[in-house]
């Protein structure tokens, strides 16, 4: 059945593609076998979109999605969205801004729920990109929630991590500094025909100096008003051009350790639950609750 699947993947059978990616999503029995199966895939490559919310993140992934198709590329796109706390869904599952891409045949969108996930990304993502990586497509966009600091783990999954930001964004600017200033490696002004973008491109440059030593290149800053489609040519530029740039070997091993370690930190936490330590909490005397020594039945 495995096999069956992945050759249809592999095909470009994009329903296949949907049916394996809701199994992960799922842990259906014997999703772990197919993982198993994935061969390896040195030709996609993996573009990571992050930001503070309301920077123009849809926006900039209908855009420059639009820019690698016109180049006759591939592309799939993970969307993922702030989980509904009812059913765990993606509420912003419609993706209306992309409704132009989801009948191309150069295009798949998928929309994960980030289920409670504090990076801004699925608890899945790993698995279920390494899978989208088995479809051949020359890129696989992740965008993801925008939820602060927390949103640095893309860039152990990312080739490249683009973040998005506003003039307004200044204060914001400064408290992100020791998370997003580092992961950057293309940043995107957007909305850049409102007040003062220029100063606030001045500053953003200034904030990045310090930073310089994280990267072999000089970060780009990239000026956009993705809603007119100004600055996405430029944009993808900048990309492809740290894309194709040397990377450190040391760097992509850490990223690959840190794939694996996520992958065994699931893989030891699948059966523990917060409900059932919520349950065990409720049933607990509270007089005389130990955090620790309650943490300690676990493990």
């Amino acid at each position: 059945m495995w096999q069956q699947l992945l050759e249809q993947i592999q095909n470009g059978n994009t329903k296949a593609l949907a049916r394996s990616i809701s199994l992960i999503e799922n842990e259906q029995p014997g999703y772990e076998e197919l993982l198993l199966q994935l061969p390896p895939n040195h030709h996609t490559k993996i573009i990571g979109i992050t930001g503070p919310p309301g920077a123009g993140k849809s926006t900039m992934t209908d855009g420059l999605i639009g820019e690698l198709v016109k180049k006759e590329k591939n592309v799939a796109v993970l969307c993922v969205d702030p989980s509904s706390p009812f059913n765990m869904g993606a509420v912003l599952g419609d993706r209306i801004r992309m409704n132009q891409w989801y009948t191309h045949p150069n295009v798949f969108i998928r929309s994960l729920a980030s289920r409670g996930s504090m990076g801004g990304l699925h608890p899945k993502i790993i698995e279920i990109t390494e899978l989208v990586k088995a479809a051949n497509f020359d890129y696989i966009i992740l965008e993801t929630v925008g939820v602060g600091q927390s949103e640095i783990e893309i860039a152990g999954l990312a080739d490249t991590t683009v973040v998005v930001v506003v003039p307004e964004s200044g204060d914001e600017i400064q408290t992100m500094k020791a998370g997003l200033m580092e992961i950057a490696d293309v940043f995107v002004v957007n909305k850049s025909d409102r007040p003062d973008a220029d100063a606030f491109v001045k500053n953003l440059r200034m904030m990045l100096a310090p930073a310089f030593s994280f990267h072999t290149e000089e970060v780009a800053i990239i000026k956009t008003v993705a809603s007119e489609g100004k600055g996405l040519s430029e944009l993808t530029e900048a990309i492809e051009k740290h894309l194709h740039q040397e990377r450190q070997n040391d760097k992509r091993n850490w990223l690959l350790a840190e794939r694996v370690w996520k992958i065994i930190e699931a893989s030891r936490m699948k059966d523990i639950s917060k409900k059932q330590i919520v349950e065990k909490i409720k049933a607990t005397d509270r007089s005389s609750f130990n955090l620790y020594r309650f943490a300690k039945t676990y493990y």
